[in-house]
C-alpha cells in the first residue's frame, strides 16, 4: 500500500468512500450524501501545502485522511488541525486506518501542527478504538447534540499533542 497526496482525479473515489460512511450512519454527522460539486469545493479548500488530503492506494483508493483548519483565520489556533479519515467499506479492519493515522502524525510537524484532533459521534466505536491506539484523549463532549434519524448522540472531540 502506498500513501500519497490526493489529486483531483481521486475525488470520485474519495467521495464514494465518504458517502459510504453517510449511508452507514453514525460515522459522520452528515445525513445526506455529498455531491461531486460539493466535494470539489471541499478539495479546493484543502491546499496541499497547508491542509493536504492523502489517499491510501493499492489497485485503487482504499481510504483517505486529511488535515482541516480549526477556526480558520484565527492565528492563535493555526497550529491545531482536525484529522478526518474514511476507509472503503470493503477494506475495513485491515490496518489501513492505522497506517493513515501513523502517516499524518509523522507528517504533522511539516505543516507546523502541534495539536491534532478528531470530531466524531460517540457511537463510532471503530474511530474511538483507532484514536485510543494513537494516544488521542477525550478533550471535549457535546452531549446529545446530534440527531440521527430521531436518536440523539453525543459529539466528541478527541485530541493529542504532536
Amino acid at each position: 500500500m502506498k500513501i500519497r497526496l490526493a489529486t483531483q482525479s481521486d475525488l470520485p473515489a474519495i467521495n464514494e468512500i465518504y458517502n459510504q460512511a453517510v449511508r452507514k450512519r453514525y460515522c459522520t454527522a452528515d445525513l445526506d450524501e455529498i455531491s461531486m460539486e460539493q466535494r470539489t469545493k471541499w478539495f479546493d479548500g484543502h491546499r496541499p501545502e497547508e491542509y493536504p488530503v492523502f489517499v491510501a492506494e493499492e489497485s485503487g483508493i482504499l481510504g483517505w485522511i486529511c488535515f482541516s483548519p480549526y477556526r480558520a483565520g484565527r492565528r492563535a489556533l493555526q497550529s491545531a488541525a482536525e484529522v478526518s479519515y474514511y476507509i472503503h467499506e470493503e477494506h475495513l479492519q485491515k490496518g489501513i486506518g492505522s497506517q493513515l493515522m501513523q502517516f499524518v502524525i509523522c507528517e504533522a510537524p511539516k505543516y507546523q501542527f502541534k495539536s491534532l484532533f478528531a470530531i466524531l459521534l460517540a457511537a463510532n466505536l471503530a474511530s474511538l478504538k483507532l484514536l485510543a491506539k494513537f494516544s488521542f484523549e477525550r478533550w471535549g463532549l457535546m452531549p446529545h447534540v446530534a440527531d440521527i434519524d430521531g436518536e440523539t448522540c453525543d459529539h466528541l472531540y478527541y485530541g493529542r499533542r504532536v
